[in-house]
């Protein structure tokens, strides 16, 4: 069995200690751990946390493998520090049938960079018209409990209704990408000022806001879970505190590029910074961060959408919606909540792992860093800065936002049940 002391490490950001791992296991915690057999990891000032889980990633495979592939995917994910990721179901063909998850969720099994659990189509195709095999995927090997037809909108109240009656039969939620469809023909960039200057179709926050009032009232009534994906307004905040102090079941995320880009980066014209939802306002990113601080909104999920070169270095019309960000999530949340003082690093292992884990029903993962839990770990220089440089990511594509940008923290060590997939910044 192998052995690996991690010496010194801030587990979650707090006194530093010496974390033992024996096997697929933590072993001890505390400090002065004999070394005898071990291989020593220095740790000093770095900060150890859980595994990060996203319970928002696009790997494309099957059926856009260009863009990216389970491979490549978990590289890039453990590479951010990630031990579990949810794979979003608009590949092609879309995961909307058991055969389809339990292809992606073995690829996950086979290349062993983190484990992958398929998100399942809410509808046939994605096309929002009649129901997809949600208990066959459920009851597949994949065991999916999370769905969603995130890249479209469940609009239709009726379908979206019964898809909430189907999941809380086992405990499964439903994901909304909240988008009204109507309201956002034609949209190229969030409803503003800017739009209006540079004369691009505006896409309204209500066209967020009404779906969400929507679906929160939809799960109260019939009793089940919702999940809103990617929150990006202010007035989506207050939707959400509102349903929380009702006492609907729902929960929430926000995006790394929505807690610190705004809708000012589209004067550059630059369809790196097309997105879905749009980039917002300063103060939509200020009422998100709050939001994020006081757990209004749950999670951080990354919404990784990688796309090959040729449908982003095109003209703004064209190009395809869509920012890749496992690489780099944990260091704009450092930047936007850590370093602003708006979060501990006990409350980004919340954000980050706990809470998206429990959410998802990721077993053995958004575990405490104790003794007897699964070695699921991330270890992070947040000393480091440094600039952003896609030529080095481990993801297949290169469509990120912070190209050349400085950005603080560098996940240095990632640990999948005591298995290095990560050392000193390089992968296993």
């Amino acid at each position: 069995m192998s052995k690996i002391l991690i010496r010194g490490a801030k587990v979650l950001g707090g006194e530093p200690q010496d974390v033992l791992i024996e096997g697929a296991q933590i072993a001890a915690v505390g400090t002065g751990l004999p070394d005898e057999g071990a291989q020593v990891v220095e740790a000093g000032g770095k900060v150890l946390l859980p595994g990060l889980v996203d319970l928002h990633t696009h790997l494309r495979e099957p059926g856009r493998e260009d863009s990216e592939t389970v491979l490549t995917g978990t590289r890039a994910a453990a590479s951010g520090g990630y031990t579990a990721v949810f794979a979003m179901a608009n590949t092609f063909p879309v995961a909307d049938t058991a055969g389809v998850v339990e292809q992606v969720y073995r690829l996950g099994q086979e290349h062993g960079y983190c484990d992958v659990q398929p998100i399942g189509a809410v509808t046939v195709g994605l096309d929002g018209k009649k129901l997809a095999e949600l208990g066959a995927m459920h009851e597949s090997a994949a065991g999916v409990t999370v769905f969603s037809d995130d890249g479209k909108c469940v609009d239709d109240a009726v379908i979206m209704r019964r898809a909430l009656e189907y999941v809380k039969a086992f405990g499964g939620v439903v994901a909304q990408h909240a988008q009204e469809p109507r309201l956002t023909e034609g949209a190229q960039m969030n409803e503003g000022v800017v739009s209006a200057e540079l004369g691009l179709g505006g896409w309204p926050a209500v066209a967020e806001e009404s779906i969400i009032a929507r679906d929160v009232l939809l799960a109260e009534h019939v009793g089940s879970r919702v999940h809103i994906c990617h929150l990006s307004t202010a007035g989506s905040v207050e939707i959400i505190r509102w349903a929380k102090s009702r006492g609907i079941d729902v929960t929430a995320e926000v995006t790394p590029h929505h807690l610190l880009l705004t809708d000012e980066l589209v004067r550059t014209y630059n369809p790196v910074y097309k997105v879905n939802p749009p980039l917002r306002t300063e103060r939509d990113v200020l009422a998100l961060r709050e939001a994020l601080a006081d757990g209004t909104i749950d999670i951080v999920a990354t919404d990784h959408a990688p796309h090959p070169h040729e449908d982003k270095d095109c003209e703004w019309a064209a190009a395809a919606m869509g920012m890749v960000g496992l690489e780099t999530a944990l260091s704009v949340v450092q930047e936007t909540m850590v370093d602003t003082g708006l979060l501990t690093w006990a409350g980004v292992a919340d954000r980050m792992s706990f809470k998206p884990a429990r959410i998802g029903q990721a077993g053995g993962h958004g575990r405490p860093v104790s003794a007897g839990e699964p070695a699921n770990l991330t270890l992070v220089d947040t000393a480091y800065r440094g600039s952003v440089d896609p030529k080095g990511f481990a993801s297949r594509s290169r469509n990120t936002p912070y190209q050349g940008r400085e950005l603080p923290g560098r996940v240095t060590h990632t640990w999948l049940r005591g298995k290095a997939t990560l050392v000193d910044g390089k992968l296993t």
